[in-house]
């Protein structure tokens, strides 16, 4: 919890669970909702509930606590891993290539589709996922996309422009034509699936989708499947680059 606030003091629950590493407060406003938690043995759906580190929270009947150490995990995500905590279909997840190495509750920031691969954060500091994951972030994601043919002439022009597939509005911040196969594009906004939708709309197949860097931080050779701590300028860089907007923190 921030160095001012003491584990005694009341917080929103939303709040108390992102400090746990359950999940971010956004994403813990949903559990709450579900009605997934319970505070000393009653069930609360109540998002302004407030409750202290003397109060039993259980999320899904497991107790939570607040965790001390606070990770920052870069992962290089191979093809064919989904980013979430679990997955009904039996897919592989992704954060399960961290439980080995890592005994605190982690969580994705951003997702990456289940084709694509490369980088992807995962942490339990519930504050620093809210702050990259605001749509005020603006935190750029930088991908390598390879096509099964020829890139279709002016996509990159395109794509920069900004393109309209089935009513919504995608636009990248860079996309360069690499070759004749390979295309490097910059986001900020990340649309679900929007390399996707931009070049099946133009036609174009992907054949690989890989983000290489997200902000200041990049792959640095990682092999698909390995992962890295964040270094501690590695995260204060990332913090730096969100937007000089306000993001309310809840108490």
């Amino acid at each position: 919890m921030p160095a001012n606030e003491s584990s005694a003091d009341p917080v929103r629950l939303q709040a108390y669970l992102a400090h746990c590493g359950v999940a971010s407060r956004r994403a813990s406003e949903k559990i709450i909702a579900e009605g997934r938690v319970t505070v000393n043995g009653a069930v609360v759906t109540e998002l302004g509930t407030k409750v202290t580190s003397a109060d039993k929270i259980c999320v899904d009947g497991n107790p939570v606590s607040l965790e001390e150490t606070k990770r920052y995990i870069l992962l290089n995500k191979p093809a064919g891993y989904v980013c979430s905590q679990s997955d009904e279909k039996g897919r592989q997840v992704a954060v399960d290539l961290l439980k080995p190495t890592y005994s605190e509750r982690l969580y994705n920031v951003g997702r990456l589709d289940m084709f694509s691969r490369g980088a992807i954060i995962f942490t339990n500091d519930g504050d620093f996922a809210a702050r990259l994951s605001h749509p005020s972030a603006e935190i750029e994601k930088e991908y390598i996309v390879e096509t099964s043919y020829p890139l279709p002439e002016g996509l990159a022009e395109q794509f920069v422009k900004g393109v309209r597939v089935e009513g919504i509005f995608y636009k990248a911040v860079k996309a360069e034509k690499m070759n004749t196969h390979r295309m490097r594009v910059v986001l900020i906004e990340g649309k679900n699936r929007e390399i996707r939708r931009v070049f099946e709309n133009a036609g174009a197949a992907i054949r690989s989708l890989e983000r290489v860097r997200i902000g200041n931080v990049n792959l640095d050779g990682l092999r698909a499947g390995e992962f890295r701590e964040l270094t501690q300028a590695d995260v204060k860089g990332l913090l730096a680059l969100c937007k000089k907007r306000h993001v309310s923190k809840e108490k």
